[in-house]
């Protein structure tokens, strides 16, 4: 890998994500007694420096036989969103970003404050092939819209990871995924200093046996999942935009680019309540 693309193992983030007695309703509060018990994660660092951004951005994620839960706290003075049709680019606005690592694969979730949820479910290519586990109608390369991440038009990320390039299923939806936010101000009304907005998304273990491979689903007692929990962050000013936009996660990347999995932190499931 280019050593300009990517992380040390050293400068990884570790969670422990412990259970839940109870489901959680997913409506995106997080004043619930359960994530008040949660463990919160540290505050997020900038993906390039790995020093604290400037917004404060935390997480949390609990589990049971169920479900995988994470919340958001995300501080913003200024809540920002306008785009609101399923699968809009809102990486473009300021985002929270969800990636789950599986073998030979990895899942992309991001949502904005208005709710807008983008899905992509991404293969490497070295690993599909006839025959294989991803030979299946959701991963149909005729049948699915799919793009590729890595290729020879994606100068950004080209030639930049050992593994080459990704399939890119864009029209792939976490089966039975929930996700909601709460808002704490007014959104898109600058007059107004807000202080933030929170996110609940609900992931069930039933949809994720393409990324879980051999491992059991729930998890048990002591598994470990690699995942990247991060913020995207649009600065405007004087008509113009900064970029690329600030990224902000759990551990730096080295650069802004979400999509390297060996950076992804490690999520150790814990039977302790």
């Amino acid at each position: 890998m280019d050593k300009n693309y990517g992380c040390d193992e050293k400068d990884l983030a570790h969670y422990t994500c412990l259970r839940t007695p109870r489901p959680i309703k997913v409506d995106g509060r997080l004043d619930k007694p359960e994530w008040q018990r949660a463990t919160k994660s540290g505050r997020f660092v900038d993906l390039v420096s790995g020093t604290p951004g400037f917004l404060e951005t935390r997480m949390a994620a609990l589990w049971d036989d169920e479900n995988l839960y994470v919340g958001f706290w995300v501080e913003e003075p200024n809540v920002r969103a306008r785009l609101t049709e399923r699968d809009s680019f809102v990486w473009t606005e300021n985002d929270i970003e969800i990636f789950i690592g599986g073998e030979d694969c990895y899942y992309e979730f991001q949502m904005n404050a208005l709710g807008t949820v983008y899905e992509v479910f991404y293969i490497w290519q070295d690993a599909y092939r006839r025959g294989g586990r991803f030979d299946a109608p959701e991963f149909d390369l005729l049948g699915r819209k799919v793009d590729v991440l890595g290729g020879f038009q994606d100068a950004s990320r080209h030639g930049k990871h050992p593994r080459g390039a990704r399939w890119a299923f864009m029209d792939w939806d976490f089966p039975g995924m929930k996700a909601a936010v709460q808002v704490a101000g007014t959104i898109n009304d600058s007059s107004q200093v807000d202080r933030g907005w929170t996110a609940e998304v609900a992931f069930p273990w039933s949809g994720m046996k393409a990324l879980a491979g051999d491992r059991p689903v729930p998890p048990r007692d002591g598994d470990v999942w690699r995942m990247d929990f991060s913020r995207f962050e649009l600065l405007e000013f004087c008509g113009g935009k900064a970029e690329p936009h600030p990224g902000w996660a759990l551990n730096r990347h080295g650069v802004y680019d979400s999509h390297i999995p060996e950076c992804f932190s490690f999520v150790h499931f814990a039977a302790a309540a």
